[in-house]
């Protein structure tokens, strides 16, 4: 089961694209054709993700708070058989998010723990935008960026008997190397396989820990550019439907940048369900995995 969130509202939000390269860093075009066009592939995508029998929970943003990432629920709150996870958000206007009005459309969940007061220090993690689970082999993977902080990460896996894995990830922007926002955007754990991008991992150490980690435990390592990163093919995720049929969920503009080698190992464990999303990707600086939250860990 997945839970999507229908925006109200959505649009650039100027308070993320200080540190999310995918965005743009200011912007004039029409709020109301953003927000519509956005709209569209929504639930476009959602009709996607039913025709596949994939269990969706589809929960209707509110005008107020404006809420203009709602889009992305993984990054507040994430799900696990113990219980769910509450996250602080480097944003202040994201951290309205945590008040939606989705536990009603949900399975009882407990809150096993709850990292929002970080918020007050200037310490962040970011769901599942800044940990990238295997979930089977309980091995947390955190890229260090401005929104996951290496500490929150070990008190996480601490609570939640998970191992570490952190390490730093850079993008090149404007001729510099910077650190990737979130974590999934530049790898994703299936359960057999491991789409990441090595590229991105400048220390030679820190990118061969990684690479043992995903070997280790029996993942087919699938390698993308950063060419391909930018686009957005490491934002995946392996989906299940009622039938226990995987799926490779993806947004079309990253299928086209995995043509190739890559999109043909990816095919091996699940067939591909690309959705077109360019003007989510375009404003939010997310794609298909930021939309979706997994409600339980199966």
């Amino acid at each position: 089961m997945l839970l999507l969130i229908r925006p109200a509202a959505f649009s650039l939000n100027a308070q993320t694209a200080v540190n999310n390269y995918f965005q743009p860093q200011s912007g004039s075009d029409d709020a109301a054709s953003i927000h519509a066009d956005a709209l569209n592939e929504f639930d476009a995508m959602v009709e996607r993700m039913q025709a596949a029998d994939i269990e969706v929970v589809v929960v209707q943003d509110t005008a107020e708070p404006h809420t203009p990432d709602s889009i992305f629920p993984n990054n507040w709150v994430s799900f696990h058989t113990e219980g769910h996870v509450l996250y602080p958000m480097f944003a202040a206007n994201r951290r309205q998010e945590r008040e939606l009005a989705i536990w009603a459309a949900l399975p009882a969940s407990p809150a096993v723990l709850d990292l929002s007061d970080e918020e007050k220090h200037g310490r962040y993690l970011e769901g599942t935008g800044s940990l990238v689970l295997d979930r089977i082999n309980r091995i947390a993977y955190a890229a260090l960026s401005a929104r996951t902080h290496a500490p929150l990460v070990q008190r996480w896996c601490e609570v939640m008997g998970y191992y570490p894995v952190v390490f730093n990830a850079l993008q090149t922007v404007n001729g510099e190397r910077l650190p990737i926002y979130h974590t999934n955007v530049m790898m994703s754990v299936g359960r057999e396989f491991a789409l990441w991008c090595p590229e991105c991992i400048d220390e030679r150490a820190e990118r061969t820990r990684v690479e043992q980690s995903l070997l280790s435990s029996n993942h087919e390592l699938i390698a993308i550019s950063e060419v391909q990163m930018q686009s957005f093919a490491g934002n995946i995720l392996q989906v299940f439907n009622r039938h226990g049929q995987s799926f490779m969920l993806m947004s079309a503009a990253a299928e086209q940048a995995l043509r190739g080698e890559a999109l043909h190992s990816l095919q091996r464990h699940g067939e591909i369900l690309a959705c077109a999303i360019p003007t989510i990707e375009r404003y939010g600086g997310g794609s298909a995995r930021c939309m979706v939250c997994e409600i339980s860990d199966k």
